[in-house]
């Protein structure tokens, strides 16, 4: 045990802190301090000794070099059961420094300021807090490092019991928490300045909150060479994909936008696992669209997709794609929800259709009202749609992580090539346009059949394209006939269009490429099908 005789107290996060300095300050224990802190513990009638009076070295550079210091990095780092680290600070007048209190003003902030310039960022990089809870941390065997209000209860419970003292134990424990306070600091820095599209030849300007350690992973020219990515625990889920799976929930430190993971839920019980996944899942996709849209999501696929000129219609029609799929689905939508499309919701659930849960930028009062009738289903709100740039997407593999662009690649009628001797009709050019943007969002292999701007049979998630192809006509039964088929990726052999033509298919998007293109839209001639080309493929695994 090591008894607590002299902190030194620093901390941007004030909350509770008069709860643990009084229980030193009642214990005797000798208080430095310093700037606001200092004033922050002189006006509750707590004495202090400042920091400046103690080394007997005033604060200069504007306040850069305040701790930095022998009489207190001496006071941190001596190993006191050392004799030559005992002779040497007392050669030099240095006195042992038991505890640090100490937390950091959060770099997140500094950079989520509008307008900030790269001269603000620098000035607010801390060197003497960091400098301190690091040499506190690496010699916790004489030290404790405080770095978070949530650890003072604990402390003072600790002083309570052992007479002033601290275990090695828990000093352990702190180091380990401290380190990990000041590894988020210099790792927000870091990717703040890795990320921030040279802001010296940008005269100056950072990048708002655009870090990847801040909005995810944005888009950029290169990948970095270490990438360092933080989230931090919101939550202990109840369960994973499984309920014999554990889970917990982490988040980016600020909001990237629109997205699941920081949407305000308004109603309903905690979201679980897999309604995280399907939720992004559904907003990902209505945010790809321009009109009012619906997306009907069943494990991470949609049953059914739509976009109408109101959202009510988006959702009814989307519905009519697979509604018995849709039983235990998530609702996604585009739109503010107006009393007319909760009540279309409403109708439908009676009808037998359960909705598990809703995602869309906002709700009406009443739409709210309506739709929180059932009390478990939860209902999120993400606010108004921006345009902000496209998130780099990162997937998990044991030993390591994928990174990628987002597919966002759009595709116009001008830039198709038309495959057959017959092109496609405006209305059906218009229908294959939207099976296409469909389409991508589907898991591989895929294939959409689509009426107008309505989704009317899905196949999704096969290992053959022929599979996927009849799974998708099945499902659309008579609205099969005089459809359009959008493939995520080129046919391989003329089958998968030959089932297509059977069952009336009347146009068919895909991106070609196949060393057997020539057959198939051989195939597709032969039925009188209009087939253009997107050279651009939709993969999603």
């Amino acid at each position: 045990m090591e008894k607590i005789e002299r902190a030194l107290i620093s901390v941007y996060d004030k909350t509770d802190l008069l709860d643990i300095a009084n229980v030193l300050a009642q214990r005797g224990v000798e208080i430095l301090s310093t700037g606001g802190t200092a004033r922050h513990l002189r006006d509750a009638g707590i004495d202090i000794v400042d920091v400046s009076d103690y080394t007997g070295f005033s604060e200069m550079l504007d306040g850069r070099v305040k701790t930095l210091h022998p009489k207190i990095h001496g006071g941190l780092l001596a190993e006191w059961d050392n004799t030559e680290h005992s002779a040497q600070a007392e050669a030099h007048g240095v006195n042992a420094i038991d505890m640090v209190i100490c937390n950091l003003y959060p770099f997140e902030a500094t950079i989520a300021k509008p307008d900030v310039t790269l001269p603000e960022v620098i000035e607010n990089i801390d060197i003497g807090g960091p400098t301190m809870i690091r040499a506190a941390a690496k010699n916790y065997r004489h030290v404790a490092a405080l770095t978070a209000p949530s650890q003072y209860p604990q402390i003072i419970a600790d002083l309570d019991a052992n007479d002033g003292c601290l275990s090695e134990e828990r000093r352990f424990e702190l180091a380990k928490a401290a380190f990990a306070h000041t590894a988020h600091y210099d790792t927000t820095i870091a990717a703040y300045l890795t990320d921030s599209d040279s802001p010296l030849i940008r005269g100056g300007s950072g990048v708002d909150s655009d870090s990847p350690l801040i909005r995810g992973v944005r888009g950029v020219d290169e990948f970095v060479d270490n990438l360092t990515l933080h989230f931090k625990k919101e939550r202990t889920l109840r369960y994973g994909e499984n309920p014999h799976q554990r889970a917990a929930f982490y988040r980016t430190e600020t909001t990237p936008g629109p997205s699941a993971a920081w949407a305000n839920q308004r109603s309903g019980q905690p979201l679980s696992f897999n309604n995280l996944l399907d939720l992004e899942a559904a907003l990902e996709i209505v945010k790809d669209f321009k009109s009012p849209a619906c997306a009907i999501i069943k494990h991470n696929n949609p049953c059914g997709l739509a976009t109408a000129d109101n959202l009510q219609d988006a959702f009814t029609n989307a519905l009519e794609c697979d509604r018995t799929s849709a039983f235990g689905s998530i609702v996604g939508l585009n739109r503010k929800v107006t009393i007319q499309t909760a009540n279309t919701i409403r109708e439908a659930a009676q009808a037998g259709v359960k909705i598990d849960a809703i995602i869309a930028p906002s709700y009406t009062d009443k739409a709210l009202r309506a739709l929180s009738r059932v009390k478990r289903r939860p209902i999120l709100e993400v606010g108004s749609f921006s345009a902000a740039e496209p998130l780099l997407q990162i997937r998990n593999i044991t030993g390591g992580i994928l990174v990628q662009d987002p597919d966002v690649h759009e595709l116009s009628a001008d830039a198709l090539q038309v495959a057959t001797q017959r092109a496609p009709t405006e209305t059906e050019l218009e229908s294959l346009l939207f099976a296409w943007k469909a389409c991508k969002h589907v898991k591989s292999n895929c294939i959409l059949l689509a009426n107008g701007t309505q989704s009317v049979g899905i196949g999704a998630g096969q290992m053959s394209r022929v599979d996927a192809a009849i799974i998708a006509i099945r499902k659309a039964g008579e609205k099969a006939e005089g459809s359009v088929l959008a493939s995520d990726a080129y046919f391989p052999f003329p089958d998968g269009v030959e089932i297509a033509g059977e069952a009336g298919i009347s146009a068919i998007i895909q991106p070609g490429g196949s060393v057997n293109d020539e057959p198939v839209i051989e195939k597709a001639d032969a039925y009188g099908i209009a087939m253009v080309l997107t050279g651009v493929r939709h993969f999603r695994h």
